[in-house]
């Protein structure tokens, strides 16, 4: 596996969530630089064999805004 991706939300109680497409991989965080972090650890955890660990690590942040009209 050369690339993994992450989809990364806010979540409802504060933070953020991510979850890895594909793989049985979830971690959150309050900040996106905490994240980052948890996110790499997650996956040399989910990946102990450094050989089949994903090269690139990419994340989709996806964000809902709302606006008044």
């Amino acid at each position: 596996m050369i690339e993994i991706v992450f989809l990364v939300e806010d979540d409802p109680d504060g933070g953020y969530t991510a979850t890895a497409l594909g793989q049985s991989i979830f971690t959150q965080a309050d900040d996106i630089e905490t994240l980052r972090v948890m996110i790499r650890e997650a996956v040399h955890c989910h990946f102990p064999d450094e050989e089949k660990r994903p090269k690139i690590i990419r994340l989709h942040i996806v964000r809902d805004e709302v606006i008044a009209s």
